[in-house]
């Protein structure tokens, strides 16, 4: 395993300790204590995931990540947020194209390593996918929205997972804000319509369509 995943957080504590994680995993991992220094990182040193953390002084996770997607160099690195922050439903819905996944502190190791893992093997398979596709001669627009949907399905699942248990939608009893149950409905309708468009894109590639 070669795979480098760059760690930035502003919690010495969480870095090494996280660095030393991923290393006994067969990671090489880097650290960093901020924005500005994974930034800085990043301009000399090639990363094939990023943990970034969303509470962060002075430049804090959101900030940061807009930072790496505008730079050409930096934007197809695949991003895992991570924080003990509650995501707030217009979060979920202006940064879920950016990210991968998003992981809650305190980070349990068996679910974050499950979560880098999902990242590489969604990336491996629709990389697979898309020159099968292109061999066969299928439309590049297409191919590009289909790895588009492959990804988004997967963010947006797991979104909505940590949307309803941040609003406690399934608990028995609790009350939950409009703007909540309104963001919920929404990813639902959009993972739905995402689907049903990713089947009729497979229609297409397989001929069924």
């Amino acid at each position: 395993m070669d795979q480098t995943i760059l760690i930035v957080d502003d919690s010495p504590y969480i870095v090494d300790g996280l660095v030393a994680l991923l290393k006994r995993k067969g990671f090489n991992s880097l650290a960093s204590h901020g924005g500005d220094e994974a930034l800085a990182i990043l301009a000399t040193t090639k990363a094939d995931l990023i943990l970034l953390d969303i509470m962060m002084e002075p430049m804090d996770g959101w900030e940061t990540l807009e930072k790496i997607k505008a730079n050409p160099a930096t934007k197809d690195i695949p991003v895992l947020m991570f924080s003990a922050k509650k995501i707030s439903p217009e979060e979920a819905q202006e940064h879920s194209l950016n990210i991968e996944d998003f992981v809650s502190k305190p980070v349990n190791p068996a679910q974050l390593l499950d979560a880098i893992n999902r990242v590489f093997e969604r990336r491996r398979d629709v990389g697979r996918e898309v020159v099968v596709a292109r061999d066969a001669g299928q439309d590049p627009v297409l191919i590009e929205e289909y790895s588009r949907l492959r990804k988004s399905i997967e963010v947006d699942t797991n979104l909505l997972a940590v949307l309803k248990r941040s609003s406690a939608i399934n608990r028995p009893g609790s009350e939950v804000p409009a703007e909540d149950l309104a963001a919920i409905s929404g990813l639902e309708e959009k993972i739905r319509a995402d689907e049903m468009r990713l089947r009729e894109i497979n229609g297409k590639f397989t001929g069924t369509s």
